[in-house]
């Protein structure tokens, strides 16, 4: 499109809009229809946090909608239909392809089965479809069956019976062989429209065995966003080709023997470490960095013995890497956890805060003690081929991308204040205040300083000055003092390798979990990011709440709600559950504890779900709207430009289109 100099720059805006509303009818139309939607009940929002790895769980999760689709089945189907029957079509909806097969080996699958089922699963899809907009239904309906389904959900049944109408074309469904196709395009439908968008705050990487799936599942989920925890900063950074953060990467992988996520999932080789490990470590005492018992529990005590090896070799580099990086960067004020030069090497000693304890493990062949932080040549080598190959695995480049594209330090969205960590505070509960490169930020100042930074570890060029400070400062929001994804004193790593002493193993909190019952700190916090209303909250992740013990989630006059409940295998024993979801709907905030989940193919074989026990602990005065939200602000901006652009059309300034 042609722009005259004279046209002014809200002109060439209107007429950009009005390729897309050519005419006053089209205009008046939109305005009409977005008039509407704002007075739709907002979508339901799902938030999760602290996933490590456990991809099984965690699928199941996606696919039940945490236990929404169960309850939906159970309300439409409940009066009609055994409960046996219902378990058996939600297992249905989770797993489509696989349910399927598991009933044909049973020789419950035939056409009237079919017929039945789908029958079932459309009155069950209806019901979901009527919760949400007939916008987001319509841009949500699979490719293939697009029509079908927008018809047989929109239906109106005034002048005929519904039974015959569904009949009519199900039994075409049934006749060109395309039930199975069918079944599957209507689960993945239910799914998606259970939960309008879902957030993850934090910690998807480490400790379970296969972040990667879960990763993948989130790429191809329709409404996505990401805050990024401690342990996706440390993988995004080995993906930038941050030598610390790989090594640091690899060191939690093999402490929790799981390098099929390396070799398996990212195609990344430690063939060069195993080299190093058999070459140095070969009659080198390494116990202290075998895998617990339970991560060995399938494998031979040769294997158990491979792993403590290449552990202790890329645990000893990465505290090299540590220091040089401590070293590069005074304002990280990190030089109390210099401790390989802290060592008195004669006396198998170190001293740490003015103490001196006794190390647990002199057994060092790589450490010069007149230069206990450099590398020696073979280190060196297998260090540079192992960056390499994390930058040059396509996978995790690609999954590194979506970190940044759909993730953030903090996000606002809803009267909701999303980070994983901590906002550092002082001792008496005001901000504490960070000093980088010269300047000083605290509370969302230093949030998104640190969010800069990070992205510029990515993004900025090869080689640069910007990358290698961007890099290093991956590592410190992994473990730094005053990272507010971290949230701790220190990262406590050497001492849990080289001490037996428990007290030095602390990782102090940062004053900001002494005030989490304060709701005066935590408005104060709410304040500094501009969310001044009554139903404003913060979401954390990153500390399992200890359920088992009587911990609350809700905190600071429910202000701040805590959604670690302990998704790790790990922490079960600790929180006495398997997860959080905080589930915002219309209506109000609900907090859904999970239980343990057994496996996806006891799920399918036997109908087993994860068990959830709902809590709804804040319920809105009047029912949410779309236009109460953010979205609901954003169609106000749009039904603005349209008014402009027909009053335009109205003054002459701008010409209708009819031939469009």
């Amino acid at each position: 499109m042609y722009f005259s100099s004279a046209t002014t720059p809200e002109q060439r805006c209107l007429e950009l809009l009005s390729q897309e509303y050519p005419t006053m009818s089209a205009a008046s139309a939109a305005i009409i229809n977005l008039e509407a939607v704002l007075k739709l009940p907002k979508g339901t929002e799902h938030f999760m946090s602290d996933l490590h790895g456990e991809h099984e769980a965690f699928t199941h999760i996606l696919n039940n909608a945490s236990g929404v689709i169960k309850e939906k089945v159970d309300f439409v189907l409940g009066k009609t239909v055994s409960e046996k029957e219902r378990s058996r079509l939600a297992t249905l909806i989770y797993y489509p392809v696989q349910k399927i097969e598991e009933l044909k080996e049973l020789g419950i699958v035939n056409r009237e089965w079919y017929r039945l089922t789908l029958y079932r699963m459309v009155e069950v899809c209806r019901f979901v479809a009527s919760k949400n907009t007939r916008k987001f239904v319509r841009e949500s309906l699979p490719k293939n069956f697009e029509y079908i389904i927008d018809e047989l959900l929109h239906a109106h049944f005034e002048d005929h019976p519904k039974e015959r109408y569904y009949d009519q074309i199900i039994t075409a469904i049934l006749d060109v062989g395309h039930a199975e196709e069918f079944i599957a395009a209507l689960a993945e439908l239910i799914k998606k429209l259970a939960v309008y968008k879902l957030h993850i705050v934090g910690d998807i990487f480490d400790r379970g065995p296969r972040p990667d799936i879960i990763i993948d599942k989130l790429m191809a989920h329709h409404s996505v966003d990401l805050q990024w925890g401690n342990h996706d900063i440390l993988w995004m950074g080995a993906a930038a080709g941050s030598p610390a953060c790989v090594a640091a990467a690899l060191n939690i992988t093999l402490s929790y023997n799981n390098a099929e996520l390396v070799e398996e999932g990212y195609g990344i080789s430690l063939r060069p470490l195993g080299q190093l490990a058999e070459q140095v470590y070969a009659h080198v005492d390494c116990s202290r960095f075998a895998p617990s018992a339970a991560e060995t529990a399938y494998i031979s005590p040769q294997d158990t013995d491979r792993i403590a090896r290449m552990h202790k070799a890329i645990a000893i580099i990465m505290l090299k890497l540590e220091a040089q990086t401590i070293r590069r960067n005074p304002d990280f004020a990190m030089q109390d956890r210099l401790l390989l030069g802290a060592i008195d090497f004669s006396a198998g000693t170190v001293n740490i805060g003015g103490k001196i304890y006794m190390l647990q493990d002199t057994d060092l062949p790589t450490i010069d003690p007149a230069d206990p932080e450099k590398l020696t040549e073979e280190e060196a080598d297998v260090l540079a081929k192992l960056c390499r190959a994390f930058m040059q695995s396509e996978k995790l480049a690609r999954q590194a991308r979506f970190f940044y594209a759909a993730g953030s330090v903090y996000r606002i969205e809803n009267d909701n204040l999303l980070f994983h960590g901590a906002i550092p505070l002082k001792a008496d509960g005001t901000m504490d205040e960070v000093c980088f490169e010269g300047t000083e930020y605290h509370g969302r100042a230093l949030m998104e300083y640190c969010e800069k930074a990070a992205r510029q570890g990515y993004f900025a060029p090869e080689e640069s000055d910007e990358r290698q400070r961007g890099r290093d400062f991956l590592w410190y929001l992994w473990c730094g003092p005053k990272s507010p994804i971290y949230g701790r004193a220190k990262m406590s790593t050497f001492e849990h390798l080289f001490l037996n002493e428990k007290d030095t193993w602390d990782e102090k909190k940062n004053f900001y979990y002494d005030y989490t019952d304060s709701e005066e700190t935590f408005c104060m916090l709410l304040r500094e990011f501009g969310l001044n209303s009554n139903d404003a909250h913060i979401i954390n992740g990153h500390v399992p709440v200890l359920a088992a013990k009587g911990e609350n989630p809700v905190k600071a006059g429910g202000k701040l709600i805590v959604i670690d409940g302990g998704f790790c295998k790990a922490y079960h024993s600790k929180t006495g559950l398997a997860g959080y979801t905080l589930v915002s709907s219309s209506r109000g905030l609900s907090l859904r504890s999970h239980e343990p989940f057994e496996s996806i193919q006891k799920a399918i074989t036997e109908n087993r779900d994860i068990l959830s026990s709902v809590a709804i602990f804040e319920t809105n005065r009047e029912r949410r709207l779309i236009e109460d939200t953010d979205e609901g602000q954003a169609i106000r901006r749009q039904i603005t430009e349209l008014q402009r652009l027909l009053a335009a059309y109205r003054a002459g300034i701008i010409k209708e289109n009819n031939k469009q």
